[in-house]
């Protein structure tokens, strides 16, 4: 049996895809009303200063590395494979996460499927990315 190790170039498209992903969620796509549910207005939001870049950036980062780094456990190699992987990891860890602190916060509940949608989507794109894009360990 072939062992899979990480390969970096799928893990960095998919941290490039996933802030494409984010200005495209938060801007056109969800953007409006995403700001209106947290109380900004896209101006402010569009003021973030370079804590929030560094801290996205970092997360980002990590999160992609552990998909990939549980793809080599779990012996994902397919597209479709990665896909629905990314898609239950990204509903069983971040939706559901976002949905009960918003709740607990006393958030808007449209607020959650913004947010949690968005892991959701960005986790079952980065799982194709990376369960498609696969190495064999040497």
């Amino acid at each position: 049996m072939n062992t899979l190790k990480i390969n970096h170039a799928a893990v960095w498209v998919s941290v490039v895809m996933a802030f494409v992903l984010g200005f495209l969620w938060y801007d056109p796509i969800f953007g409006d009303s995403w700001a209106s549910l947290v109380g900004l207005n896209m101006e402010d939001a569009d003021q973030a200063g370079a804590g929030i870049w560094i801290t996205n950036t970092v997360s980002t980062v990590i999160q992609m590395y552990v998909l990939a780094w549980l793809f080599t456990k779990m012996n994902v190699n397919s597209g479709m494979q990665g896909a629905m992987t990314g898609v239950i990891i990204g509903f069983a860890l971040n939706l559901t996460a976002v949905m009960t602190t918003g709740m607990f916060g006393q958030e808007a509940y449209g607020l959650a499927w913004i947010e949690g949608g968005f892991y959701v989507v960005a986790w079952g794109i980065a799982g194709f990315i990376i369960g498609a894009w696969t190495k064999q360990a040497e």
